[in-house]
């Protein structure tokens, strides 16, 4: 460890892995600072019985973004995988994205005009502007995708029924007209074939790592050591909860070795109705066609923020959203502060929004 750095960055996750990168690059001294016992951040990946296992859910890139893809490709070539996920309702089984292949099956239909009118009659019954997620829901797929699909899946994830939660939570369902399961419809989709520490590894190397390290239980002592530090974390937990708490939803993934080859027969299956207690299945061995005798699986379970303390989702409502301004204000105002990232920035963010991201945000500190 040196004496000084010109880079502390808190939180060894992809911001700070880009970020550190293109520091070094420049002949950056960076020192990188990491709760946990491993770097990756939520893109960690574990390796049992030969499957490549997604520790903290599914992490399947997509962008189209060339740079970002071209950026990408330098630290690990990538599979054509497709994400194709599926539903389970109450022993039936629907494609996603909604799509012709999931409304031939719910409608008994065969053309996108006869889909068309079926959910067109349905959409009718909400009249005016949407009022809360149920309305925006139905106004865009009808009812019917809405009971089967939406209602209890959504309900699971947030922990509230649907007509307590905001439309804006829902307001762009992809609807195809089409046979298409490709979920995304981003150019370029993969899992890379090295994995995403390979990447991480490569990104972070020539920079100091320390690992089950807080940054906040000896702050002072890190500043000292540093010209700029760069925080990954919460923001209303860094400014010690001064103005309130920020509001997340949380994970638990409970990770399954079965004693079989195919588990599922597919990587993602979604449980949209309360019959189960998780939101999915992701049965790892699918991303990267590993063969093995057995399978691993997790399931995952959304629960309260409380019950972890790890946050996975904000929940950006309009006071969330009005909290969150006034740290960021006052994040803003620091010289000596930079902020990135999911948690930092109190937003959901792709894989590939973190990568232009943290790109972005080098150039304008560096």
């Amino acid at each position: 460890m040196r004496d000084h750095y010109d880079f502390i960055l808190v939180g060894a996750g992809l911001f700070s892995a880009v970020f550190a990168h293109e520091a070094i690059k420049d002949g950056k001294s960076v020192l990188i600072l990491e709760k946990r016992d491993h770097i990756g951040g939520n893109v960690y990946q574990e390796k049992r019985d030969g499957i490549s296992i997604h520790k903290y859910g599914a992490h399947i890139f997509h962008t189209s973004n060339k740079q970002v893809w071209d950026y990408v490709n330098r630290f690990s070539s990538f599979n054509n995988y497709i994400n194709s996920p599926i539903a389970y309702y109450h022993g039936e089984i629907y494609n996603l994205p909604f799509n012709m292949n999931t409304f031939s099956k719910m409608f008994s239909c065969f053309t996108p005009e006869e889909a068309k009118k079926v959910i067109d009659r349905e959409r009718r019954e909400i009249k005016g502007e949407p009022k809360n997620l149920e309305e925006q829901a139905i106004s865009l797929v009808g009812r019917t995708i809405y009971e089967k699909l939406v209602k209890e899946y959504t309900e699971k994830q947030w922990g509230r029924d649907c007509k307590e939660l905001p439309p804006s939570i829902i307001k762009r369902l992809p609807v195809r007209f089409i046979y298409d399961n490709n979920y995304f419809n981003d150019r370029y989709q993969g899992i890379p074939e090295e994995g995403y520490n390979a990447i991480i590894e490569k990104l972070i190397d020539g920079a100091d790592v320390l690992l089950e390290t807080d940054y906040l239980k000896e702050r002072e002592r890190w500043d000292n050591l540093s010209t700029r530090l760069l925080y990954t974390g919460c923001l209303d937990e860094f400014y010690g909860y001064e103005l309130g708490k920020l509001e997340y939803r949380s994970e638990i993934f409970k990770h399954e070795r079965i004693e079989c080859e195919n588990y599922q027969g597919n990587a993602v299956v979604n449980y949209t109705s309360h019959e189960k207690s998780y939101t999915r299945i992701i049965e790892h061995k699918h991303f990267l066609k590993e063969e093995s005798p057995v399978t691993w699986i997790s399931k995952e379970y959304p629960v309260s923020y409380e019950e972890t303390n790890e946050p996975y989702y904000p929940v950006s409502d309009e006071k969330n959203t009005l909290l969150y301004s006034k740290y960021r204000a006052m994040a803003d105002s620091d010289s000596h502060l930079i902020i990135g990232g999911r948690l930092a920035e109190y937003k959901y963010y792709d894989m590939d929004k973190t990568i232009e991201s943290a790109l972005i945000c080098y150039q304008r500190c560096r």
